[in-house]
């Protein structure tokens, strides 16, 4: 195996990603790697054909954007205190594309994410699916075991 010298951990706005984001800092730590989170903010609302008038339930989404963008600067902050080096990455688009895009140009070595099923809301907020990422993943890929129990979100 070589060198692991650059992580990405994918951030979800889920409780499951602060999990996530210590085991990416404390293999950074381990092999002395970049570590990098990035967080995919997909708007669901700018989708073609979609003409319902819903400007408080968009701006609800982004009031969730902004509080998610928050915490996730806490649990990095909170990472970061005990020696590892985050770069955040906050991307917007489709995600799969721009996780992709972010492994080819950050040379990353070892992806980190949470394995775990996708429900509809959660598909519709976060736009891919675990499936489609891993079948385009140019590198290796650690994949962690949700807990049991619902989701929660930050």
């Amino acid at each position: 195996m070589e060198d692991i010298k650059r992580i990405l951990v994918v951030s979800r706005m889920t409780m499951e990603s602060k999990k996530a984001i210590h085991y990416g800092a404390s293999l950074a730590r381990k092999y002395s790697a970049e570590l990098y989170v990035i967080q995919v903010v997909h708007n669901p609302f700018g989708l073609e054909g979609w003409n319902l008038p819903v400007p408080s339930v968009e701006e609800e989404y982004r009031n969730i954007l902004k509080q998610t963008k928050a915490e996730l600067d806490g649990i990095i902050m909170e990472e970061s205190r005990k020696g590892a080096g985050i770069k955040e990455l906050i991307k917007e688009g489709d995600p799969t594309s721009e996780i992709l895009n972010a492994v080819k140009e950050h040379n990353i070595d070892l992806m980190i994410m949470v394995g775990h099923e996708e429900g509809r809301l959660e598909h519709f907020l976060f736009g891919h699916s675990n499936e489609q990422i891993i079948r385009k993943m140019p590198c290796s890929i650690l994949i962690l075991k949700q807990e049991p129990g619902p989701v929660g979100f930050y």
